[in-house]
This record gives structure tokens, C-alpha cells and sequence, in this order.
């Protein structure tokens, strides 16, 4: 391994996390269009290098993103309706009215699902030679995912889940079976790489803009894949499943700050063993191809690849598991001999010991710091920002916390008092920007805020509830809820402690 991180990440920096299902848009909610560069344009006028998103992949249950039927496949609902408009392949989509500061994704889905229909037989019949060949040949470079992607997605739309109940010779991807399958459904599964085709288009395009602006995006692979997914339906044998493809054992976390009774996330957990006989093949294509998308990446639950919570199928919460080994550092050392030095940040939040933190240390990637988590005990909490060392990436929260305001104003009282000494007096009135000004002033290399930090909204605004199936992700904001001064101040605190990114 080499002897420090990314030198993307040795540089001080600072950004702001906002998934782009939260942005303004006319379609129900944020997407890959104009919304997401006056983003860029905002992010720029705050001296801001960074831009940290949520999982980019389609999500599952709950229309979590961290719950996703593929582990390599763009997320449809983020495809650009407005720009097959202006290909002339989809008419004008007038507006049914949605909810601007909230996604009503059991809404939203259905109707963009229509849309992108409508654009695919567009494009079949306006579409020309060269566009139809672009997408032959993306379906081609991609072939080592896309064809099983579009295929899972046709058998969930006619059988439903689980994938284990479909026809048994397409369980089993008997090779007779899926021949006759394509060729019965092939206008369907052209649909589905039509739609990962122009995601990824967009997406590249967003990225160009980025980068002329001087941002970096930080994208999020969460580490387990949903056992309802494309990869575990093509791959059964990486996973540990019975001899029928179902689940003895699922992923989550014990009882912790998050949830008394633990996170049961159902997910199904890797065979290592697999895995490493085939030199962890299918893990370096999968970062391969995140980076792709993206300048660095948040491997969330790394404390997963030292030992990773196994609860029993049938236990209707994680209070009752056991550890089990992860593949350590070997498995790092893999990933860099094939992608060369990681742009990786390791989400070690949780039950963390020093294996975890000896594994963190080794493979020389950051760990991440919550300021929420600081005002518990004493001046040796490792969430202080005195505490830091500089291979930290430091935040007021994440996805999975309150807001800072709301966290404040729910905070015990002793929790306030320390708050309140180690921050000073104006955390009384702004929180957000006490907290922003301590983490930007410590010797973490990267800070990110969330955004709702820096509008200082309260509770109501907050992405997710842990452990709470339902009523999570749909969060957004409108332009008039922001005006010059978060910009501006996030601007001068960005230049007076030296994380202005292109200096």
C-alpha cells in the first residue's frame, strides 16, 4: 500500500453534501438538468472544491439509495427528462403540480417511468444512425453489467420480488432460457440501456461542468448490494445464500447512537472467500466504474471489510448477531494494484475499535468526524475537532443525522453546555455556523456540510431517520429559501482558513 492517501485528499478543502434528488426541477424532483449546474454555479460563488452526493445507483425499498437492484447502474429517476425534449424525442411535459420541497417518489416514479417509454420510442423512430450507434456501443463497452441489469429489471416488472420465486429456469440462468428470454423481450431490454445510456451521457456532461468550475464530486458506494438486485441474481455464488439463492443471514449493525434495537438491513453478505479466489474481480470493476462517475468516493461501512454484523434471516431486528471477518487489508491491496492509489474515504462511524482504526490507518485512507457526536463526555471525545488528525474529513453531520439546528435544539443539557464552551457564545443563536467555523478552523484536510446546515433549517428538513423504513429521502429546497448571505459567509470562511481548492 502506499505510505499516504489520495493527494486529493491531503489538500484542505471544503464542500457541501447534497444529493440531487433535492434539487429544484419541474419534474418532481431533482435531476441530472439545468437545476443541478445552478448548483454547480452556487457552489462555485461559495469557493466551494466539493460536491458530496448520495449513492448514484437506483434505489430500492423505501426509495433508499443506500437499497439498490444494482450495484453499477445509474439511477433512471435523475435522467434529464428535458433534454430528450430537446433531442425531439419526447413532446413538452406539462406539469402536475408537485410538491417543491418534498418528492413524492410513489408518484414522481411512475410518471418519469412513462416519460423515459415515451423518449425510448422516440428515439427508436427519430433517432439517427450515429445516436443509435453511440448507444450500440455503450451497451457494448458495458456489456459486463448491462445486459444482466436490463434483463433483472424486465422479470421485476413482469414477476415481482424476489428473483428467487421467478421461473426456475431463469433462477438458475439456464443459457436456453435467457437466449429465449432476449429475444422474446428485446425491446424492453433495449429500453432499460437506453435509459442507463442517456444517464450516463448526462452525468458526463455534469461532470465536465464540475470540473470547469473547479468542483470535485464525491460520490458514495454503500458496501452491501440488496439481495433483490441484478448482482446477486448474476452472481449468487459471491454471496452467502442457500442453495435455493435465499438469504440464512442478512447485514445491519447492532444497537447503537442511531437505534436502540440496532439496523437490520436485510442485505445479504459477500462470501470473501468467493470473492478473493477470483482475485476480487467483481469489486475492482465496480470502483472501476464509480470512478467513472466521480473524483473520490465514501466507502460507507467500512468497519464491514474488518468484520461485518451478521444477524440470522429471521430475526425481526439486529439485536442478536455476530461478528464476522471481513477480507482486510488484503482486499485494499487488490483494489490498488488494479485502480492505483484510492480516492476513498472510509465511513468508520459506529461501533469502531482499533482493528477497524488499524485497518483504516493502513490501507492510509481518511476517516470521518461528526461534530453532533462531540459534546457527550470530555475533551478526549474523538469527535472534538481539537482531536483531529489531518486524514480526517470532518462534518457538522451526514445523511443519517439531524440538522444542526434541530440537533441543537434537541440536545440535553449538558450536551448544549459543552457545546456551548467549547464553541462559544453565538451557538446560542446560529449553531450551523458555530459548528462550520470550529470544523473549518481544525486540521481536517476536507469539510463537508450538508446544505441544510448552511440554510440552518430545523428538524423537518432533515434526509433520513435510521431505521426508519418509511417517509425518508424526500427532502428538497427551493431557490427562494436561499439567498446571497450562505454563499458569502461559507465563502469567507472557506479563504480565511485555506480551503479554497484551486489555491
Amino acid at each position: 500500500m502506499t505510505a499516504s492517501s489520495h493527494p486529493l485528499l491531503r489538500r484542505r478543502s471544503s464542500g457541501v453534501l447534497l444529493h440531487l434528488t433535492s434539487l429544484p426541477g419541474p419534474h418532481g424532483h431533482g435531476d441530472l438538468g439545468v437545476g443541478a449546474l445552478y448548483f454547480l454555479d452556487w457552489l462555485a460563488s461559495a469557493r466551494q472544491g466539493l460536491w458530496q452526493i448520495l449513492p448514484l445507483t437506483p434505489p430500492g425499498p423505501g426509495h433508499s439509495p443506500y437499497s439498490s437492484p444494482s450495484a453499477f447502474a445509474g439511477n433512471p429517476w435523475l435522467v434529464d427528462l428535458q433534454e430528450m425534449v430537446r433531442q425531439g424525442w419526447l413532446a413538452e411535459l406539462p406539469s402536475p403540480g408537485w410538491n417543491p420541497r418534498q418528492a413524492d417518489f410513489d408518484r414522481v416514479i411512475p410518471w418519469r417511468l412513462n416519460a423515459l417509454w415515451a423518449a425510448w420510442m422516440g428515439f427508436c423512430d427519430r433517432g439517427t444512425r450515429e445516436q443509435h450507434d453511440q448507444m450500440e456501443q455503450f451497451a457494448q463497452e458495458n456489456a459486463y453489467w448491462l445486459l444482466d441489469y436490463a434483463r433483472f429489471m424486465v422479470l421485476h416488472q413482469r414477476h415481482g420480488a424476489p428473483w428467487t420465486a421467478w421461473p426456475a429456469p431463469i433462477v438458475r440462468r439456464e443459457r436456453e432460457a435467457l437466449s429465449e428470454f432476449d429475444s422474446e423481450a428485446q425491446l424492453p431490454i433495449r429500453f432499460w440501456q437506453f435509459v442507463q445510456w442517456r444517464f450516463d451521457v448526462q452525468w458526463q456532461r455534469l461532470r465536465r461542468e464540475a470540473q470547469a468550475r473547479g468542483v470535485r464530486i464525491v460520490g458514495d458506494v454503500p458496501i452491501f448490494v440488496s439481495h433483490h438486485s441484478a448482482d446477486v441474481w448474476a452472481h449468487p455464488h459471491l454471496f452467502k445464500l442457500d442453495i435455493l439463492g435465499n438469504c440464512g443471514v442478512v447485514a445491519g449493525v447492532p444497537p447503537d447512537y442511531f437505534s436502540p434495537t440496532g439496523q437490520r438491513w436485510g442485505n445479504p453478505l459477500y462470501d470473501w472467500a468467493a470473492m478473493a479466489r477470483e482475485g476480487h474481480a467483481w469489486w475492482i470493476q465496480r470502483v472501476a466504474h464509480h470512478l467513472r462517475w466521480v473524483d473520490m468516493l465514501r466507502l460507507d461501512h467500512f468497519r464491514g471489510f474488518e468484520a461485518a454484523w451478521e444477524i440470522p434471516a429471521g430475526m425481526p431486528d439486529a439485536t442478536q448477531g455476530d461478528w464476522r471477518a471481513g477480507p482486510g487489508r488484503g482486499f485494499f491491496q487488490a483494489l490498488e494494484r488494479a485502480l492505483g492509489p484510492l480516492p476513498v474515504i472510509a465511513e468508520d462511524l459506529g461501533m469502531i475499535g482499533p482493528d477497524v482504526e488499524r485497518l483504516r490507518r493502513d490501507c492510509a485512507l481518511p476517516g470521518m468526524r461528526i461534530l453532533q457526536f462531540a459534546f457527550g463526555d470530555n475533551h478526549r471525545n474523538p469527535y472534538l475537532p481539537h482531536n483531529y488528525e489531518p486524514a480526517t474529513v470532518a462534518y457538522t453531520g451526514t445523511h443519517d443525522n439531524d440538522t444542526a439546528f434541530g440537533w441543537w435544539h434537541s440536545a440535553t443539557v449538558d450536551e448544549r453546555a459543552a457545546a456551548r464552551d467549547y464553541l462559544g457564545p453565538d451557538v446560542e443563536a446560529e449553531p450551523h455556523w458555530a459548528m462550520i467555523r470550529a470544523l473549518s478552523q481544525s486540521v481536517a484536510n476536507t469539510l463537508v456540510v450538508p446544505f441544510q446546515d448552511l440554510l440552518g433549517l430545523d428538524s423537518q428538513h432533515r434526509m433520513n431517520r435510521p431505521g426508519q423504513a418509511e417517509g425518508c429521502w424526500a427532502w428538497r429546497f427551493e431557490w427562494a429559501q436561499v439567498d446571497g448571505v450562505p454563499a458569502e459567509r461559507l465563502g469567507a470562511i472557506t479563504r480565511s482558513h485555506g480551503r479554497n481548492f484551486s489555491d
